[in-house]
């Protein structure tokens, strides 16, 4: 009978404890979204002037952000802050953008040897600027090109089969360059 009672109070202790390290846990790579999560205070998917006046610097730039001009910001308006704490590729970028389009030129891209190398391979539109337009044509030719090696059949579908054989080790399946069919694909990169 003591037993009972014992065993619910330690669960409820260590649940507690969970819930309270899970409120001090950092904030995840995600932040950019987490953000525009918590502006948008009614869930519609924008943010509009009133929402946007809980952030004085977004408040700031309120017209110059809404392109269309509708009052609200819509994810593609929203600024990416060039202020990257994980100093991932935002803060990459932003070096390198001297004049501060969103977008690097070739010119531009000759402060970075390694990128000026690489820069036409790069440049997949071909329009003279490193953006993100040419970075989601690259994920798209990627993954088109992985759908179909995946695709053995060359049926436009994958069955079960096929995808399991394309899976990689982050996915339970063959690991790449490993004992399996050269032919198979590597999975996409997102």
């Amino acid at each position: 009978m003591i037993r009972t009672p014992l065993l619910l109070a330690l669960l409820l202790g260590t649940s507690a404890t969970g819930i309270a390290l899970a409120a001090d846990t950092p904030a995840t790579p995600n932040a950019p979204a987490q953000r525009h999560a918590k502006l948008d205070t009614n869930g519609d998917g924008v943010i509009d002037r009133s929402e946007a006046a809980a952030n004085p610097r977004l408040a700031a730039k309120f017209d110059e952000l809404d392109k269309n001009k509708d009052g609200k910001l819509s994810r593609d308006e929203l600024p990416r802050w060039k202020h990257d704490r994980r100093g991932g590729p935002g803060a990459w970028m932003a070096k390198l953008d001297v004049n501060k389009d969103g977008r690097i030129s070739r010119e531009e891209a000759k402060a970075d040897p390694r990128l000026a190398a690489r820069f036409d391979q790069l440049d997949v539109n071909k329009d003279g600027y490193l953006d993100k337009a040419d970075r989601e044509l690259r994920m798209k030719q990627h993954r088109d090109a992985w759908f179909a090696a995946a695709d053995t059949n060359k049926d436009g579908q994958l069955s079960k089969a096929e995808f399991d054989a394309a899976k990689g080790p982050m996915h339970g399946g063959p690991r790449h360059g490993g004992p399996r069919d050269g032919n198979a694909p590597k999975p996409p990169r997102n």
